[in-house]
């Protein structure tokens, strides 16, 4: 005959308690223990949210090709106060008419993309060349994208054939068609065969080849519409 134990209600709370309060003990007993924490801080200015590699982007608007991008690394901060894109290592883009010719070419050692803004910041041995084949050089330059226009602060060489213009000071339309130069200077190649009849003598030393025109006016800006060839000289 099987045996009944009788269990008093009282104890049998006990055990109900008892069963639900070890469980809960294990878990207060491994909160409460001591663990190693890393705080990780995050920098939104200097810490990016995506990075490419290996980037080569059809550049389009409303369905349109208007150029290509390539780079080897772009950096996104879009957490940033301003939200931009970095290109630390070397950026390059070419600008397509609506015949896909290149009208533009832009060549940079770093680049910078404002996305509010929609303005890129070039930087460090700037190369830009036009549909003309008209040669664009400096250290610094902005592209307004909405403004469709360029400009810089910064040295600036451009070089035409033989010819080449410099200043400190530039401001262009986006296809560089038209720009101007400020506190412009330029250098005039001398004819070849001149060179050839003063090889022999202390001139051609002197000349190197070339004689520098300098504007006399620091405040001189030499205008240039690339359509027509049309310089002018503002004193």
């Amino acid at each position: 005959m099987m045996s009944r134990v009788k269990i008093s209600p009282l104890r049998g709370v006990a055990i109900v308690i008892l069963t639900i309060a070890m469980p809960l003990s294990f878990f207060v007993s491994c909160a409460t223990e001591k663990k190693d924490m890393v705080e990780v801080s995050f920098d939104a200015q200097s810490s990016y949210t995506m990075k490419e590699t290996n980037i080569t982007n059809l550049i389009s608007d409303s369905g349109v090709t208007k150029g290509k991008m390539i780079a080897a690394t772009c950096l996104i901060f879009s957490k940033a106060a301003e939200p931009y894109w970095y290109f630390p290592d070397g950026f390059y883009v070419e600008k397509f008419d609506t015949a896909l010719n290149i009208e533009a070419s832009v060549k940079a050692d770093t680049a910078y993309y404002y996305e509010r803004r929609q303005i890129w910041e070039l930087i460090g041995d700037v190369d830009i060349s036009n549909l003309e084949g008209i040669r664009f050089q400096t250290q610094q330059i902005f592209w307004d994208v909405n403004k469709k226009e360029m400009y810089s602060d910064s040295f600036m060489r451009i070089t035409k054939g033989d010819v080449v213009n410099s200043g400190i000071g530039f401001r262009s339309n986006e296809d560089l068609s038209i720009y101007e130069i400020y506190k412009a200077s330029a250098d005039i190649p001398v004819n070849t065969q001149r060179n050839s009849a003063l090889r022999d003598t202390a001139l051609t030393d002197s000349l190197n080849n070339e004689i520098t025109l300098i504007t006399d006016s620091a405040a001189d800006t030499i205008i240039v519409n690339s359509d027509n060839n049309h310089i002018t000289d503002i004193q």
